[in-house]
């Protein structure tokens, strides 16, 4: 069984159709869906791109153990595992980390082709953006174009594709007709992400936020259009019944949930201005994640197996095993997440008890380069979020800081009731603590969560 894993980074669950979205359009999201088994409570694991990326890889809760940085050696991927037992294994990406400074993520992949344009920051020298002229130079497109270039060299070969595409991650900048989908009058500003409360941050209004969101939109909708090309030329190919698909995220964004336009927040000067992205010595502060962050969609397709929808609790650390158990590899005894084949096979199976969402474990003036690999320091302790069938803990170590939510009766979580249910969110707690030790988080690490101070 050939396997092929997309990846649309920064891409909402609750803007996909199938997941109840009835604005943004995406009909080739939704026809796979539906060809698919649809999981509706997955949850990111390690946070943002490059630790989420490393967990894909490696089977493992990685934000146990390593930093946002290269994958240590004694880490076995998948792409090895896959080469050494004669699959011709390929990636085609556009999300910028992979390589630079040192990253190491090619590591087992026979082909890696790394498409240029998203790794280069405005006002740049040499920025190929500068020359697109058509929709198919842009990032996304040419991603799934290469993509399909290749199927078309190797099609006939067993093998593991993972497609990486940025969008719909920022720069929001699709070409000008998708954002008028979503805002007719779109005057064609590329809005920045605050990475902070917009309200408080100089020169933001509610205008530029809604902009921001309908330029996002529109960039969903182009990932979901190519994502279409690419379906149809599986089926040119005769591939799908010999190949099986998988789609994701690594998770959301904020877009004025929560009064945030970022996916994390920067802290603030001594004079309480906040620090902008730009400035490489800026601190994090606290940065609670919330559903929109954490809750991440994915569908699987394989030949064989009924479409369906599971509902029990996944993690997003599951993936890799459930590759190797679709393409009949042996699993490591050391990966940590579980295949989720069984569940496909049989969705009454019983999902997991509680899911983790985490950025990697640091304390206060620990340096991390989450977001855009440029190392900062951070203020406060990383905050973890703790999910269960019906409670959402957003757990932090300073007093006063955590928040608890009951998910079916305020599933947008504007209602903290911490206060009203201490015991709850002292069992969630819990959860967290087995969770570190099981996973073998550093002492220096654990010591100050192992206390929810309300």
């Amino acid at each position: 069984m050939n396997v092929i894993w997309i990846v649309s980074d920064t891409l909402r669950r609750d803007h996909i159709g199938v997941y109840g979205n009835k604005t943004i359009h995406t009909p080739s999201m939704d026809a796979l869906a539906a060809k698919s088994v649809r999981f509706d409570r997955c949850y990111a694991a390690s946070f943002p791109t490059m630790p989420a990326r490393a967990d894909y890889f490696t089977g493992r809760f990685s934000a146990s153990f390593m930093n946002w940085g290269p994958l240590p050696e004694n880490e076995v991927t998948l792409a090895q595992i896959l080469s050494q037992n004669g699959f011709h294994t390929a990636a085609i990406v556009d999300t910028p980390f992979f390589l630079r400074l040192g990253m190491n993520y090619d590591r087992g992949f026979y082909t890696f082709l790394f498409i240029e344009g998203q790794s280069l920051r405005r006002g740049e020298a040499h920025d190929v953006r500068a020359a697109w002229r058509f929709e198919s130079d842009c990032n996304a497109p040419q991603t799934f174009i290469k993509a399909m270039e290749w199927l078309e060299r190797h099609y006939k070969e067993d093998f593991f594709l993972y497609i990486d595409a940025w969008d719909p991650h920022e720069p929001w900048n699709p070409p000008r007709y998708y954002t008028e989908l979503y805002m007719p009058d779109y005057d064609g500003e590329v809005v920045p992400p605050a990475y902070h409360y917009w309200r408080e941050t100089p020169g933001f209004t509610e205008e530029k936020v809604k902009k921001a969101h309908a330029a996002y939109c529109g960039e969903i909708t182009m990932v979901d259009t190519w994502l279409g090309y690419l379906l149809r030329r599986l089926e040119n190919m005769n591939l799908m019944e010999e190949t099986a698909i998988i789609f994701t995220s690594d998770h959301g964004f904020y877009f004025g949930e929560h009064g945030i336009l970022g996916k994390t927040v920067l802290g603030k000067r001594s004079d309480g201005t906040p620090y902008k992205m730009s400035d490489p010595n800026g601190k994090w502060g606290h940065s609670p994640l919330y559903e929109e962050i954490t809750a991440i969609p994915l569908f699987i397709y394989v030949p064989g197996i009924s479409p369906a929808i599971y509902g029990g609790l996944t993690s997003a650390v599951g993936l890799m095993p459930t590759v190797l158990d679709i393409m009949g590899q042996e699993i490591p005894t050391n990966v940590e997440g579980h295949s989720l084949l069984p569940t496909m096979k049989d969705t009454t199976t019983k999902g997991q008890e509680f899911v983790i969402t985490t950025r990697p474990f640091t304390n206060p003036g620990d340096f991390e380069g989450v977001v855009d690999n440029v190392d900062r320091a951070t203020n406060v302790h990383n905050g973890v979020t703790v999910t269960t069938e019906e409670w959402s803990l957003i757990y932090e170590v300073d007093p006063g800081l955590s928040e608890l939510y009951h998910l079916p009766s305020d599933p947008t979580q504007e209602k903290n009731i911490i206060g009203e249910r201490p015991e709850v969110a002292r069992e969630l707690h819990q959860m967290l603590v087995k969770f570190m030790r099981e996973t073998n988080v550093a002492t220096r690490l654990v010591e100050p969560r192992l206390e929810l101070r309300l």
